[in-house]
Parts: structure tokens; C-alpha cells; sequence
């Protein structure tokens, strides 16, 4: 819609005053004990942790960290008196996700052992760590998108990148993608490139489909979007295309929409 509709884009690429930049970083399940150090000197500090899982349970299809079995080794680590968890997913009742919630908002625990279900929504400003096990097993949307549960506040935030030794290339680029930058706009370029942008007049949301038969998407971004202002003046000038310059346009677009399908009924 921003390369082809009549849409502005308005661009916000700085933070809110008084806010630091997130610190990424990789680490591998090997190297656990000195992340979980980490973890406990942050808390010594005041500050609060999530710490997220791909899957509520062990899976046979995938060899990935389940919360389950994480939130056994996290309640050794950090035994009360001196830690309290919370615990929030997808299969827990709404009454019992949000006291849990409302326990990590006021302070009253400060471990959160979640899902994604903690994506958007969450605003705790105290939090300073995200800790994302199986790394590996998210997109970089929603990496880039957990990752923003933290550094909401003054402190230094970090967000921790757990992942197996065995990453395939895709992986790679996600993980040292996150690392390298916070830009929202680049993490999405990246993103892109990865999955594919789809079929823009259907249904297939990712992938590179060969319906453009001149320009791509990467690489001609900016004669895409000169053609775009281009056709805006033109539909300024002459909404109904009836001047005879635009003619052989108008001729093009009827026999265009007489052959175009229609994907509103698409539900």
C-alpha cells in the first residue's frame, strides 16, 4: 500500500527522551551459568527479568526449549526468598494470566517465565532483561518485537539471544541481524529478504512469486517509489484519465481491470 496506494509515510526513528538503546546479545545454551550470573546481578540491582520460551511444552517435532521444563531449572537457579516467578501463557485461564501479570507490574515478583503471549501489551519499566531461549525458533519480527518489553525505563537494558549450537543459515543472519542493529526499518528489510514479500494481488504472504516481470522490490525501491509520486500527479492532474496524453494509460488500466480478480471475498 505505501508503494502503490495514496498513503504517506510518516517515519519515527528515535527513541523517547531519557531512554538507552538495548544491548543484544548471543549467547549459547553451553554458556547458561555466566548468562544466569548475569541475570541474578541485575536483580540484585532492582531490576526485573522476562525470560521467554517458543513452546509451553516438551515437542517431539521440534528440538527446542519448552517452558516447562525451563521454569524446573529457573525455580532452582533462583529459589525464593530472594526470587519470586511469574508465569504466563497461552493455556493459562485470563483471570490467572493477568494477577500473574499484574504480580510482575508492582514489583511483587521479578522473574517473568512467559510465551509470547508477553509480545505487545506489556509495559513494565523496570524490566531490564529479555531473555529469549531458543532464539533460533523466532522471526525476526517477533525478536525485534519481544525484545521491545525492555528498555522502557532510564537503566541499561540487554536483551540475551539463547541459542543451540546448530544454526541453519537463516538463523544466522536473524541472530546477527538483532545484534548488530535496533533500526526497525532495516530489521525488516532483512526480514524481507529472508521470507520473501509474497504475492502482492494474492494470497501468499511470503515467498518471491514471479509476478513482477521488470522491477524488485530490494533493489528498486526508489524508482518504485518515484513511479508512485509520478502516478499521483498524474491522477492530480486528470482523475479520470480523459486527456489525450494519458490516453494509452487509460486504455491499459480498463484491460487491466478486466482481468483482475477480485481477493476482497478472500476471508
Amino acid at each position: 500500500m505505501t508503494v502503490y496506494g495514496d498513503l504517506d509515510v510518516s517515519v519515527i526513528d528515535e527513541l523517547p527522551p531519557g531512554r538507552k538503546a538495548i544491548r543484544t546479545i548471543h549467547s549459547y545454551d553451553g554458556k547458561r551459568l555466566p548468562v544466569f550470573k548475569f541475570l541474578k546481578e541485575e536483580i540484585a540491582k532492582g531490576r526485573q527479568i522476562y525470560i521467554v520460551y517458543p513452546l509451553i511444552q516438551e515437542s517431539e517435532k521440534f528440538d527446542y526449549k519448552d517452558l516447562e521444563d525451563g521454569l524446573e531449572s529457573i525455580s532452582r537457579a533462583f529459589p525464593p526468598p530472594d526470587y519470586a516467578i511469574s508465569v504466563v501463557h497461552g493455556r493459562m485461564k485470563a483471570a490467572e494470566k493477568e494477577k500473574s501479570m499484574k504480580l510482575f507490574a508492582k514489583g511483587i515478583t521479578n522473574i517473568m517465565v512467559a510465551t509470547t503471549v508477553i509480545e505487545v501489551g506489556v509495559d513494565v519499566p523496570n524490566a531490564s532483561v529479555m531473555l529469549i531461549e531458543s532464539a533460533e525458533r523466532f522471526g525476526l519480527s517477533q525478536l525485534h518485537q519481544l525484545r521491545g518489553r525492555v528498555g522502557r525505563g532510564a537503566d541499561q537494558s540487554y536483551c540475551v539471544l539463547m541459542t543451540s549450537y546448530k544454526l541453519s543459515k537463516d538463523a544466522k543472519t536473524r541472530i546477527k541481524t538483532m545484534v548488530e542493529s535496533s533500526d526497525g526499518f532495516y530489521i525488516a528489510e532483512v526480514d524481507m529478504k529472508l521470507r520473501g514479500h509474497g504475492d502482492i494481488e494474492g494470497t501468499q504472504q511470503s515467498g518471491i512469486p514471479f509476478d513482477l516481470k521488470i522491477a524488485n522490490f530490494y533493489k528498486d525501491n526508489e524508482i518504485l517509489v518515484h513511479a508512485r509520486n509520478i502516478a499521483n500527479d498524474i491522477l492530480d492532474d486528470d482523475p479520470a484519465l480523459e486527456k489525450d496524453e494519458n490516453s494509452l494509460l487509460n486504455r491499459q488500466i480498463k484491460k487491466m481491470t478486466a482481468r483482475a480478480k477480485n481477493w476482497s471475498i478472500v476471508s
